[in-house]
C-alpha cells in the first residue's frame, strides 16, 4: 500500500500524540499514516479496494470462505490442509472439465463435417471453418516462456539453480529448467511446452526487498507448489477455465442502446449465463483444493526458509503496492531530469541504483506501519490475488504451527555468488522500468 504522507496537529517527523478516540499516545511517523493501536482509530483511511467485477467478487469470496474454514481446520490441528487423495468435489470438477473439453471436441467433428460432407453446398465450408476458429481458440496449449525478459538457464547462473535444487529438495520436489526474470513485485512457478517443462518467474520488485532468509522461503513457497500440486493449475483444469473464459467473453453483453445490440443480447443471454454459472461452479468445486495448497506452500517455505522467514515473506506482501508505486515513482523522476548531459547523468544513476533503492525504502517501513497494514489486511481481507486465502490466515496459521528451524541458510558467499549471477538481469531491467516514462 503506497503510504499517506500525513502532518496531523503541529506533529512533524516522529513523535507521539495524543488519540483523539481514546487520548492513548499514537505514533507520528510523518510519511506514515497516524493511527492509534489500542483503538484502531484512523487505521484504515484510505481508499477501499478497487472493484474487480463480477467474476473476480466470486472467486474473492470463495477464496476467503474457504481460507477461514480451512485457517480453523489447522488451528484445530485437523487435516485441512493435509496432503490427501482427490475429494468428491474435485473429481466432479475434473469430470465437468472433460465435458467442457468434450464441447470442443464437438465443435471439432462438426466443423470436419461441414467442411467434408458440405464441400457441395458452398455455405456448409465456411460454416465449417467459422467452427475451426472456434475450436483454435478454445483448445488447450501448452504454457510459453514470457516474452521480452532475462531468461536464465542453468548454466547461466549454476549458484542460483543450485539454491533452487536444495531447496526443492527440502520441501520434496525437483528444481526448475528455467528462471524468467521480470520487474513485478511477484513471484510464480509454471510449466511451458509438450514435455511440461518448469519455469520460475522471479519479479525483482520482490525479491530485491527481502532478506535472503525470505528469499529462501519464497522459494521454498513457489516449489511447494510443485511438491503438492494444484487442481487449477493442472493441463486439464486450466484449459477448461480458459476455454469458458473464452465463451464468456466472446457472448458478452454489448450496451450502445441500438435495437441490434438488445437482439444480440437477447440471444446470447442464456448461453452466456450459462457459461457463467459453470465457471462458478467449476470455482466452487475447485477452490478448497487451491486454498489447501496455498496453505501447504506457505507450510514449505517455512520448512525450507524457517517459520520466521515465512512470517515477515507475507508481512512483505502488504508494502508489495508501495515498492510498485516506488518504482513508478523512480520512473516518473527520472523522466522529469530533462535532456542534455546532466539529464542523461541522472537517468543512468536512477538505473544502476534503482533496485538498492527500493531496497532501502522498503526498509525503511517502521513496525507500527507493518503492524497497521496487518490490521488493514485483516479488515479488507487482503490476499495476493483472487484465489489466495487472505494473508492474515496465513500468517496465522504459520504463527500458530510449531516453529520450523530453516533447513536451507543462505549465508553471504552464496547470496553474493546468486546476484552476481542476477545482475545483468537487474541492469536490464533497471535500464527498462526508468525509460519506460524517460524514453
Amino acid at each position: 500500500m503506497e503510504t499517506v504522507r500525513q502532518s496531523l496537529g503541529g506533529v512533524d517527523g516522529e513523535g507521539v500524540r495524543p488519540c483523539p478516540e481514546c487520548g492513548t499516545g499514537a505514533t507520528v511517523h510523518a510519511a506514515y499514516v497516524t493511527w492509534c493501536a489500542a483503538c484502531d482509530w484512523n487505521v484504515d483511511p484510505g481508499a477501499p479496494d478497487p472493484d474487480r467485477g463480477r467474476l473476480a467478487q466470486v472467486r474473492r469470496r470463495l477464496a476467503g470462505r474457504h481460507g477461514e474454514q480451512l485457517a480453523e481446520e489447522i488451528g484445530r490441528g485437523g487435516s485441512g490442509a493435509g496432503p490427501g487423495g482427490p475429494d468428491g468435489s474435485t473429481v466432479l470438477a475434473f469430470g465437468l472439465a472433460l465435458l467442457v473439453h468434450g464441447v470442443t471436441a464437438g465443435l471439432f467433428l462438426a466443423a470436419a463435417v461441414l467442411i467434408i460432407g458440405g464441400w457441395h453446398t458452398g455455405i456448409q465450408p465456411v460454416l465449417g471453418v467459422v467452427l475451426l476458429v472456434a475450436v483454435a481458440l478454445l483448445l488447450p496449449r501448452p504454457g510459453r516462456l514470457p516474452k521480452g525478459q532475462p531468461v536464465l538457464y542453468r548454466a547461466d547462473a549454476p549458484a542460483l539453480f543450485g539454491l533452487i535444487d536444495e531447496v526443492g529438495a527440502a520441501v520434496g520436489t525437483t528444481g526448475v529448467h528455467t528462471v524468467v526474470v521480470d520487474t513485478s513485485v511477484n513471484a510464480a512457478v509454471s510449466a511451458y511446452g509438450y514435455r511440461g517443462r518448469r519455469v520460475m518467474v522471479l519479479g525483482l520488485g520482490l525479491w530485491e526487498i527481502l532478506t535472503p532468509q525470505e528469499r529462501v522461503a519464497l522459494l521454498g513457497h513457489e516449489l511447494g507448489h510443485f511438491a503438492n500440486g494444484d487442481v487449477r493449475s493442472s493441463f486439464l483444469m486450466h484449459g477448461a477455465l480458459r476455454s469458458l473464459a473464452e465463451w464468456h467473453s466472446v457472448l458478452g453483453s454489448v450496451n450502445h442502446g441500438s435495437i441490434v445490440d438488445w437482439f444480440l443480447n437477447a440471444l446470447t443471454f442464456l448461453p452466456r449465463w450459462t457459461v457463467y454459472g459453470l465457471i462458478h461452479l467449476l470455482d466452487g468445486l475447485t477452490m478448497r483444493a487451491s486454498q489447501r495448497a496455498e496453505y501447504l506452500a506457505d507450510a514449505g517455505a517455512a520448512r525450507a526458509g524457517s517459520s520466521a522467514a515465512a512470517i515477515t515473506l507475507l508481512d512483505r506482501l502488504l508494502v508489495s503496492d508501495g515498492a510498485e508505486a516506488h518504482l513508478r515513482r523512480e520512473s516518473i523522476t527520472a523522466a522529469r531530469a530533462g535532456g542534455g548531459s546532466a539529464g542523461r547523468e541522472a537517468r543512468e544513476a536512477a538505473e544502476r541504483e534503482l533496485w538498492e533503492r527500493l531496497a532501502a525504502r522498503i526498509d525503511s517501513v517502521p513496525e507500527i506501519e507493518y503492524e497497521r497494514l496487518r490490521r488493514v489486511s485483516a479488515r479488507r481481507g487482503h490476499s495476493v490475488d483472487d484465489t489466495h486465502p487472505p494473508t492474515h490466515l496465513r500468517r496465522r496459521c504459520l504463527a500458530t504451527a510449531d516453529p520450523q528451524p530453516a533447513r536451507v541458510v543462505w549465508d553471504g558467499p552464496r547470496a553474493q555468488a546468486v546476484a552476481a549471477e542476477l545482475a545483468p538481469a537487474r541492469a536490464v531491467l533497471g535500464r527498462r522500468v526508468i525509460r519506460d516514462h524517460a524514453g
